[in-house]
């Protein structure tokens, strides 16, 4: 928890109570998720996943002390250079374990949802519709069960997408269960479940999460938590290492999913990653190279039928068309329609996103038992639309030149037979009876354009539609790129169909730039989404119309609300910092919002106070004052972090007599004590052993005293000190008075001191517009 005192955070959260309804009437601010009656004023609370937890923040700020300058002084070119190999080596591993599990997940999926799909086809070939409708909802159920389980019982933060958290994370916001091992787990098994049981939802975007996670558990070198360490790792044992790598796996994650390499390094530089540097853009690009290479062998040993079922699945690009796209007026007419259509449909997605996950909140916070009982709900839901839904098509005789077996029987295919008499086809049935990688490439494909009938196609957008929004937020890992991949492709294609006499675009490429348009109105990305969806069809010459459409369908759903990945960051109650400055904070300097009186310590400090602060407070950082008569009078000598004053009393360097005894400390420790604990247990207040005669003696904090702490007059603009402060990867930024003869501190300025709900509390005569 930050510095801010626990009474006057109680002081502040009653202001905000007290002005709550005239905020709700002036629509201010959007309340996340956790209602106000269970705000901490000890610990800061979000949801992660499906679950509740503290969140503190992460400390990417170099701790330039004593210790940090005798290790940086004795250091040998040897050990810079294993440094730098190690980087390289851990973004190599991050790289292939990234690549194997997302090979894993697809043979996973296409072999367990090939072999429900086998046995559906078989018994409506029989005629057995009862019989297969129930083979169809029993198999998804005790799948979608399995996934509820492990996602309630076992991690509970696996649930969702985890791009939100992967994105907080990057921001400087940490909760023990986002990257841990038990959530990788989950992600990957929940994942696989959750796909193959034949929900609308994506494995593209747990597998952003599962990248994080695999680059967190190296990072760490390991778990103590799980007896998994190694002490080479020394190097990485801090925040500003850690995250360069959960980028590098972020962006390995969407290589995985999409064979998009390139795309991968923009999605972490566009949507993911909020501090960026030339450096770390060679390193991700290295391990999406990396993942690119492992996924293209394991592909070509697969194509001898040696992955079972396995063979078109989602990790094969979507080739839709080798032509060139020749376009005239009325195809250019029809991409800004389409732009238009996909930025007012994912405005009114993440609306009603934010209904059903704000529903199904009340929901999940009921208990496990609660959430394994509504995923069952939308399994069955689900079941009974996908074979209900086919019911209300009409059976379509199958075209002569088809390149396939029409209809397909026995197998997977484009053209289901369902209820159909021989040589017709269901083309709801093709596209609701099959995995998701299979319906989009039957959408994107321009060798049949009348393979679906108008109706069907609607039929199947208001399904996906709708399927996708009740989908997401129950306690499985989804995915939202697949849903909206396949509600845009099916307008796109719509749209292509009802122009197909006059346009020269086939209704194959209408679909991409439909599902194009609603990626972009959904979540607000231009060049990642672009050159995404350019790898993952291999259709280069696509590119001018890609960027029109993705142009329009953000600006004009950015008309209306947040993309859905930050309006799901907010609804969590994550602390979010955003690159640009509130208008409001203008209006402010940072001493109107800066908490105080703070508690400080003394260059030498008597124990007794030390543990009494520790006991009392939460805080993650102490000022140090250094007085009479180390100094002529009163100075800021740094900030001194909570987890060094535990490490420093454990080691119980004190002296009886308050003097400077920073040589014993240097003598006594290196840098690498103190270093950041991994997700296992780390030191804790109760794990000191303090008698009570070392309570009167006294300790130097001076040798682990950050001497070069960030600071900013109390004057400057609360704008400027939120950018400096999102910029710099801050946890505390020291306030100094700007006049003598005062305090030399005057407070210090954490995450939760930039919030709207914070600073709207404070002062809520400010409108929070201008």
């Amino acid at each position: 928890m930050e510095n801010n005192n626990v009474d006057i955070e109680s002081e502040g959260v009653e202001k905000m109570e007290r002005n709550g309804s005239a905020m709700e009437e002036r629509d201010m601010i959007r309340e996340p998720l956790l209602l106000r009656s269970r705000i901490n004023t000890t610990s800061q609370i979000a949801i992660v996943g499906a679950n509740v937890c503290p969140i503190e923040s992460l400390d990417y700020e170099i701790v330039e002390n004593d210790l940090f300058k005798q290790d940086w002084r004795s250091r040998k070119k040897v050990q810079i250079f294993q440094y730098v190999v190690l980087k390289w080596t851990l973004v190599l591993l991050i790289g292939l374990a990234t690549g194997l599990v997302g090979f894993f997940n697809n043979i996973a999926v296409e072999n367990i949802a090939g072999f429900k799909l086998l046995l559906t086809g078989n018994l409506m070939l029989k005629q057995n519709y009862y019989l297969a409708f129930v083979a169809l909802a029993g198999c998804n159920v005790v799948l979608a069960t399995c996934a509820a389980v492990l996602c309630a019982y076992i991690a509970p933060a696996a649930a969702g997408s985890g791009i939100p958290e992967v994105k907080a994370y990057l921001n400087g916001v940490d909760a023990h269960s986002i990257l841990a091992p038990s959530t990788l787990f989950v992600k990957i098994f929940g994942s696989i479940f959750g796909v193959a049981a034949g929900f609308v939802v994506g494995k593209e975007g747990p597998m952003v999460h599962t990248g994080a996670c695999i680059a967190n558990l190296l990072g760490q070198g390991g778990s103590r938590k799980y007896h998994l360490t190694w002490t080479w790792l020394r190097y990485f044992k801090n925040d500003r290492d850690r995250r360069d790598l959960i980028t590098c796996g972020a962006a390995a994650g969407v290589a995985a999913a999409f064979r998009a390499p390139v795309g991968g390094v923009l999605f972490a530089l566009e949507e993911a990653a909020s501090w960026w540097r030339s450096a770390l853009l060679w390193r991700t690009f290295f391990t999406t190279a990396v993942v690119a290479v492992v996924l293209k062998g394991l592909i070509e040993y697969c194509k001898n039928g040696q992955c079972g079922l396995f063979g078109e699945g989602g990790l094969i690009m979507f080739d839709i068309n080798n032509s060139v796209p020749s376009y005239n007026t009325i195809d250019l007419l029809a991409i800004i329609l389409l732009g238009v259509i996909g930025g007012v449909f994912g405005s009114i997605y993440n609306y009603l996103v934010d209904k059903v996950l704000r529903t199904y909140s009340v929901i999940n916070e009921r208990g496990p038992g609660f959430r394994v009982f509504l995923v069952i709900v939308i399994s069955i839901l689900t079941s009974c639309c996908a074979f209900g839904v086919p019911w209300l098509a009409t059976c379509i005789p199958c075209p002569e030149n088809a390149k396939e077996e029409c209809p397909t029987k026995g197998r997977s295919g484009s053209y289901k037979s369902f209820q159909c008499p021989d040589g017709h086809y269901n083309d709801l049935a093709s596209l609701l009876l099959t995995t998701n990688d299979d319906a989009i490439r039957t959408l994107f494909s321009s060798l049949n354009t009348h393979e679906f009938r108008i109706p069907s196609l609607i039929f199947f957008f208001f399904a996906m539609y709708f399927l996708g929004i009740i989908t997401y937020g129950i306690a499985i890992p989804s995915g939202l790129f697949i849903p909206v991949i396949l509600a845009g492709a099916s307008y796109g294609r719509l749209v292509g169909r009802l122009l197909g006499p006059i346009a020269n675009l086939d209704c194959g490429l209408f679909a991409l730039l439909g599902a194009a348009s609603f990626l972009g109105g959904t979540m607000r990305m231009t060049v990642s989404l672009c050159v995404i969806l350019l790898e993952l069809t291999n259709n280069l010459l696509m590119l001018p119309l890609m960027m029109l459409v993705l142009l329009i369908s953000k600006t004009v759903a950015d008309c209306f609300n947040k993309g859905v990945y930050d309006q799901i960051v907010i609804m969590k109650g994550l602390p979010f910092l955003e690159a640009h400055a509130e208008p409001y904070m203008r209006h402010l300097v940072a001493g109107d919002v800066v908490s105080g009186p703070l508690i400080t310590f003394s260059g030498v400090e008597k124990v007794g106070n030390i543990m009494h602060s520790l006991r009392m407070t939460s805080h993650n950082a102490f000022p140090v004052i250094d007085e009479p008569p180390i100094t002529d009078a009163p100075e800021l000598c740094g900030l001194v972090l909570r987890s060094h004053l535990l490490v420093l009393l454990k080691g119980k360097v004190f002296t009886r007599h308050p003097r400077l005894s920073g040589a014993e400390t240097l003598k006594k420790y290196h840098a690498f004590d103190f270093a950041k604990a991994g997700s296992g247990k780390g030191l804790k207040l109760e794990d000191l052993e303090i008698e009570p005669e070392e309570m009167e003696m006294y300790v130097d904090l001076h040798p682990i005293t950050n001497t070069s702490p960030y600071t900013v007059v109390e004057t400057m603009s609360l704008a400027k000190a939120a950018i400096a402060f999102r910029e710099l990867g801050l946890r505390h930024l020291c306030v100094v008075p700007k006049t003598p003869g005062r305090p030399p501190i005057v407070g210090i300025l954490t995450r939760h001191d930039f919030m709207p709900e914070h600073i709207l509390g404070l002062y809520p005569h400010i409108d929070p517009h201008k």
